[in-house]
């Protein structure tokens, strides 16, 4: 199951007033349950049937990962115009990781061009390790999150300038 859909059916869940979905296949299960103030995704495989990744997951960054990343502000090239900025948001809640390993260069970095479809970053989450493709075309011109940091579904990871 992609973080696509898994975010339709939280979107799902909030617009029909339910309290909560399970699905079950031979190779997932996910349960979506909502409370008052927040969503909570659980998933586990069921039986022993490895659960789909959608890359081919290098070694999991340690919980201590190395703290001397680049400062997420992206440092002083603002462009002159924020109304023209697009935001790319965060499909899940997760680990954000701006690279696939601590060895690794970041996915992305203040200035980089990208297309519709570029890997931007990963979010672990439930130890499954999820590419971030962009929807836009553009220049990144800030990074909003830290590495290694938490995130919330629906927070916006990077600031995209798309002419």
């Amino acid at each position: 199951m992609k973080a696509k859909e898994i975010q339709e059916l939280i979107n799902f869940l909030s617009e029909s007033g339910l309290e909560e979905v399970n699905i079950e296949t031979e190779n997932f299960k996910v349960s979506i349950k909502r409370s008052a103030e927040q969503h909570v995704i659980a998933s586990a495989p069921a039986m022993a049937a490895p659960a789909p990744m959608p890359q081919a997951a290098p070694a999991p960054a340690p919980q201590a990962a190395p703290a001397p990343a680049p400062a997420a502000d992206g440092g002083g090239s603002a462009p002159a115009s924020d109304g023209n900025l697009v935001e790319i948001k965060s499909p899940m809640i997760g680990t954000f990781y701006r690279s696939a390993n601590p060895e690794s260069p970041a996915f992305v970095e203040v200035g980089s061009s990208i297309k519709a479809g570029d890997t931007v970053c990963i979010i672990e989450a439930m130890k499954l390790f999820n590419e971030i493709e962009s929807e836009v075309s553009g220049k990144i011109v800030k990074v909003l999150v830290d590495n290694a940091q938490p995130v919330e579904y629906d927070q916006p990871l990077f600031l995209v300038d798309p002419s």
